[in-house]
């Protein structure tokens, strides 16, 4: 929960380069599509992060924009087999509530599954878990944020 109204939320959320704020600095993240993006139904942003120190470029398509809302990304090209992201801003008595729902698959088969068991689930917890640190210190004056993944609502499943 952010003490802010959504316009203000959404405003910073719907900009693809606060990612790079958003993000941990040991994942590399760049955005290649050039700035300013405008978010916007059928918009396709490529960037690139690291994975275990290598450089793997992802592509996601907004397949989804509703205004102070909501927006879903979708992975096009990138490191998981499917990836579908809902960002969803929801208006509250003194604020607006933020929610992640995630749904991914990997790729590799059975290996797949093991790496999810040993670390991808867990690192996919640190990002959200540092974007849920990084949001509480952008909005600190007046957010009541509490640094849990509950807290943030964020969602994922494994598909």
């Amino acid at each position: 929960f952010i003490s802010k109204p959504p316009i203000e939320v959404f405003d910073f959320f719907s900009k693809p380069e606060n990612l790079k704020i958003l993000t941990p600095q040991n994942l590399g993240f760049q955005i290649l599509t050039p700035s300013p993006i405008k978010i916007k139904e059928g918009a396709i942003i490529d960037y690139t992060i690291k994975i275990m120190g290598l450089s793997v470029r992802w592509t996601t398509l907004i397949s989804a924009y509703s205004p102070l809302w909501k927006f879903v990304d979708l992975q096009l090209k990138g490191p998981y087999s499917y990836w579908y992201h809902t960002h969803t801003f929801t208006e509250l008595p003194g604020g607006t509530l933020i929610e992640d729902e995630i749904h991914y698959g990997l790729p590799m088969g059975m290996f797949g599954r093991i790496a999810h068991t040993l670390f991808i689930k867990r690192q996919l917890e640190q990002i959200f878990f540092h974007r849920a640190q990084i949001i509480e210190t952008i909005f600190s004056e007046q957010a009541k944020y509490v640094n849990t993944l509950i807290q943030h609502n964020i969602k994922t499943e494994l598909v």
